[in-house]
């Protein structure tokens, strides 16, 4: 095998060493500490139970699960980055706007997301409704605040040139903001992405009866420590895949752009 295959390969393992150190200790741990624990199980076997899960459809099924979950999320992410994107970009190009909203953005932006899980059971109920507004609120202020910092770190010189050509307000954002903006937007983003999939997941285990977080309550409520810890690796796993696309769609949009993605070797 070529030298630089062998390297490649080397580095393609390198990350997957400490997770596999971590899972054979869980293993032991588990077989020899606590073997009759009803809050652990071996990795083995939780891979097993939710393999089987998945095979019987049981669990209320893991694909509708996984499915509204990640529809409660990329809604409530649509709707809350959205708002605070554009928010945080007029907040950013206007001191006046800015000094405004301050007292209003912190007061409003300590607020834990879950607090509001008791009005918005009364607004929207349970169900979908419900989880989107709570995670468009937990996904605004991080939006709101990173979007706010990217677009005061424009160079001056940029907003003079979009001056200079007379530029629309629209054509302004879209040829000289974004394109200056868009590595830490990105960053924005995936951080909003991991926003909405906790959340989303918290809002079903303290309240609402769909999604991962309902399964992975029910089966904590059947004492099942195996399945449990099925489904907690099973977010973990989706969880991962999500943040790998954000990664992959910022490197992929800053290329077309012209731009360098944040933290890509020039």
């Amino acid at each position: 095998m070529p030298a630089l295959t062998v390297d490649a390969l080397r580095r393609g393992l390198r990350p997957w060493v400490f997770p596999a150190m971590l899972l054979a200790l869980l293993e032991w741990a588990t077989r020899t500490l606590t073997p009759a624990s009803d809050a652990l199980a071996p990795p083995s076997q939780a891979l097993i139970a939710f393999t089987n899960a998945m095979a019987s459809g049981s669990d209320s099924g893991v694909l509708r699960a996984t499915l509204f979950t990640l529809g409660s999320a990329s809604a409530g992410l649509m709707l809350g980055a959205g708002l605070g994107l554009a928010v945080g970009i007029l907040l950013g190009l206007s001191r006046r706007a800015a000094s405004m909203s301050f007292l209003s953005i912190e007061m409003l932006r300590p607020i834990p997301s879950v607090a509001l899980i008791p009005l918005a059971m009364l607004v929207f109920g349970f169900g979908f409704r419900m989880e989107i507004s709570v995670v468009a609120f937990a996904t605004f202020w991080p939006l709101l605040i990173l979007a706010q910092a990217a677009a005061r770190q424009i160079e001056p010189g940029l907003l003079e040139v979009a001056r200079a050509l007379e530029l629309s307000p629209w054509a302004r954002i879209r040829k000289i903001l974004l394109p200056a903006m868009v590595p830490r937007l990105f960053v924005a983003l995936r951080l909003g992405v991991s926003i909405a999939l906790v959340v989303a997941v918290t809002v079903e285990i303290a309240a609402n009866p769909h999604g991962m977080g309902y399964a992975l309550m029910i089966a904590q409520q059947s004492l099942a420590p195996d399945l449990m810890l099925g489904w907690l690796g099973w977010i973990g796993v989706v969880g991962f895949t999500l943040n790998a696309v954000a990664l992959r769609l910022e490197r992929a949009t800053a290329r077309r752009m012209g731009v360098r993605a944040a933290g890509e070797s020039p």
